[in-house]
């Protein structure tokens, strides 16, 4: 196994040099204590206070506690965890040798595998199952062979997208992100995953983006915050699992889907990497649906949000005018060669995920008993014990992060930006690390922060300014030169 430990100074103090720590705080008493938490946890408090809140009490970055979902109708969830908030802490997550991955997704809660075609999918095997080496390097394939052609596609979609989206404007002064948003992120996935457009399906066409959504929505329910009125929310969302047939129907039409149109894929699947047609078919979907769909679904709002309106006119014109020294305004220039060469681009690309990782919460499971150092303390963590920690607060540390609750554009520029890079956790492991078999860090790392650089710059070719807000995009200003 190879470990994700950073070699840098600041994630390798050898334990003798700190004093040893009993860990601190409570899980409760049973049933009572889960579900207090959880109540915190949804409803009177809300994840980042909920987290701030217990660091304050124990005067320590990692202390126990419970994480939802519990209590009443989740039978053989353990919802006891050790959380670990503060970057050094938070990178024994990643070190493979001392913790394990099986089934820990979503901590202790996993949704039936009735939503993944009865099988275990990639995310939810630990590195040491043979089956995670086969499907993670047939993930890496798909990547590799698809970036041929990722930068023409993207700029494809993006133009029917942007379209799109001027068309709204022209009619009513603003247009909403989300629809036209994930129509194109669901297109853009398919072809360059799949190799198939999804006009190939016409219902798939007009619904897939839909069905994914509602295949999400009923697998994570009882893991996240949707904004229904208290305490509604609790009652009908968080107190119980939701069976799979309210999106078999659904589910299926996909699966179907990939069978019949991504034909190619799935012969390499079984001919390359062994894999049967059924568990190349589920982990695809997974890979689009779950990862690659799911994942840009809250990042790319993000992203367009953080551009913002007339006030961050500053900030738009240092990325515009980066754009335009490196590309130009020909969208024929624009390639995963030129965006890294956008500094500035990127660094807004990094701080992005910095401040909003798309996933909030990691989960592992101590493989052995092993001493995990914060940056203080050192405590002893025993086999088995599940580990959570919650990235918004863990990529705020101001051990780490200079000034860490403000975006800074030029974060992660220069040499200082480069080195920061070592602490920068979205990915199931650093921004330096690099996916492989032998670690669970997310196979489109590189990728990811590459397709969101390229939007950027994409945006600033075609506009001078653009203003979002609230969600929707209200005006743009067309390129003058």
């Amino acid at each position: 196994m190879i470990s994700m430990m950073s070699s840098t100074p600041l994630l390798t103090s050898t334990p003798a040099s700190l004093p040893v720590r009993t860990i601190p705080g409570s899980y409760g008493l049973p049933l009572l204590g889960p579900i207090s938490d959880r109540l915190d946890y949804f409803w009177f408090q809300k994840p980042d206070t909920f987290f701030s809140k217990r660091i304050e009490k124990y005067k320590s970055t990692v202390f126990r506690t419970n994480v939802p979902p519990c209590f009443p109708f989740f039978g053989g969830v353990n919802p006891n965890v050790v959380a670990v908030l503060d970057v050094k802490s938070f990178a024994h997550m990643f070190d493979m040798e001392i913790v394990e991955k099986a089934n820990v997704l979503v901590g202790d809660f996993m949704p039936s595998v009735a939503y993944t075609g009865d099988m275990r999918t990639c995310a939810y095997l630990d590195t040491s199952e043979p089956k995670h080496a086969q499907i993670k390097n047939f993930s890496l394939d798909i990547l590799k062979r698809s970036s041929k052609t990722w930068v023409p596609t993207l700029v494809n979609e993006l133009d029917t997208m942007f379209g799109t989206f001027e068309s709204d404007i022209s009619k009513s002064n603003s247009a909403s992100l989300l629809p036209t948003m994930q129509k194109f992120l669901f297109n853009f996935f398919s072809l360059t995953l799949l190799g198939v457009h999804p006009s190939a399906s016409p219902e798939i066409a007009d619904s897939g983006f839909a069905l994914i959504d509602t295949w999400l929505a009923i697998q994570l329910a009882p893991t996240v915050s949707i904004g229904l009125f208290q305490p509604l929310e609790e009652i009908f969302v968080h107190s119980f699992n939701y069976p799979f047939f309210l999106v078999k129907g659904g589910y299926e039409k996909l699966t179907q889907f990939v069978k019949n149109e991504a034909k190619e894929v799935l012969n390499r699947a079984q001919t390359e990497f062994q894999l049967t047609e059924q568990e190349a078919i589920h982990n695809l979907l997974f890979i689009l649906g779950f990862n690659a769909f799911g994942g840009f679904s809250i990042f790319l709002p993000t992203l367009l949000g953080n551009l913002g309106d007339e006030k961050n006119a500053e900030l738009q014109e240092k990325l515009r005018n980066e754009v335009r020294e490196k590309v130009g305004v020909k969208k024929e220039n624009l390639s995963f060669e030129s965006v890294k060469e956008m500094e500035l681009v990127q660094s807004f690309v990094y701080e992005t995920l910095r401040l909003s990782p798309p996933v909030p919460n990691q989960y592992a499971r101590a493989r052995k008993d092993f001493k995990l150092s914060s940056h203080d303390s050192v405590y002893e963590i025993k086999k088995g014990e599940l580990l959570c920690g919650y990235q918004p607060l863990v990529m705020r540390d101001p051990k780490v992060f200079d000034e860490p609750e403000k975006f800074m554009l030029e974060r992660f520029t220069k040499e200082k930006g480069k080195e920061l890079l070592n602490y920068l956790f979205w990915s199931n492991g650093p921004q330096t690390g690099r996916p492989s078999e032998s670690n669970k860090q997310c196979a489109a790392k590189e990728i990811v922060t590459l397709t969101a650089s390229m939007i950027v710059a994409y945006i600033f070719q075609r506009y001078d300014s653009v203003n979002f807000t609230g969600g929707s995009l209200t005006s743009v200003k067309k390129a003058s030169c």
